[in-house]
């Protein structure tokens, strides 16, 4: 089993004590809850099978976070998701880009971290200033701009204390010319940003207009402390752990 199933199952148990409540509190509107349904038709097996590559826990468990987001009321019409397994080396395509509505993969490709979390895969995450790492859990688009590093994206932080910090850091998705896999299989590594997930120039801009205003991204690595701290991620725990005996059951 790897180090990412074991801490997942870890924290899975831990919900057996009590429930998280991520604003829950909106749930209750039963048009919220009627769009959320038919927007996330798409289950966590079939993101499996559009990228087989991927580890499919960490996929389920993006999509079912997505999910808790939207049932508080937050992107009700959202339908795309970007996930980013930060557990693999930063050599190794780790983005994926998902359309939930027509069940398509968009893209599939390298993404930096930022240079405070570490080597070729990153081991230390923070929303704090200054820090220039890259923050976990999941984040709401908002709208583009033109920077010092070109389009851009601005993302924000929906996990209070573990990257809520994000539209004051400028943690953005941009485009830049260190994330060149070439380079990088010289160097051991992908060049680094300063806490933003940065794209080939190649595609930057394509990636962010499927992302742009309103959409979401998802960044995991196995944290014990975001893992069973965040109230947004045991939430998705708890979501993508009852899909998950759901299908076992109608499997019978």
């Amino acid at each position: 089993m790897t180090v990412s199933r074991k801490l997942f199952a870890v924290s899975l148990g831990l919900l057996m004590a009590f429930m998280p409540t991520y604003l829950l509190a909106a749930s209750d509107d039963a048009g919220v809850l009627a769009r959320v349904d038919t927007v996330q038709a798409p289950t966590a097996g079939s993101l499996a099978s559009l990228a087989p590559d991927a580890d499919p826990s960490v996929l389920a468990l993006g999509l079912a976070t997505m999910q808790c987001a939207q049932r508080s009321g937050v992107g009700i019409s959202a339908d795309r998701l970007a996930i980013i397994d930060y557990s693999r080396s930063s050599l190794t395509p780790r983005l994926w880009v998902f359309d939930l509505s027509d069940e398509t993969l968009l893209f599939h490709d390298v993404v930096a971290h930022g240079q405070g979390s570490g080597g070729d895969v990153p081991d230390h995450f923070s929303n704090r200033e200054g820090s220039h790492a890259s923050s976990l859990g999941l984040f709401y688009t908002r709208q583009t701009y033109q920077g010092s590093n070109g389009y851009s994206l601005r993302m924000e932080g929906l996990e209070p204390g573990f990257n809520d910090a994000a539209m004051q850091r400028a943690i953005v998705m941009h485009g830049a010319a260190y994330v060149d896999p070439t380079r990088g299989e010289r160097q051991g590594r992908l060049g680094r940003s300063w806490g933003c997930p940065a794209l080939r120039p190649g595609i930057a801009g394509d990636v962010i207009d499927v992302l742009k205003d309103g959409q979401f991204v998802f960044s995991y690595y196995p944290e014990r402390d975001w893992l069973t701290r965040s109230a947004l991620a045991r939430c998705g725990q708890a979501r993508a752990q009852r899909d998950s005996d759901v299908q076992l059951l109608s499997a019978r």
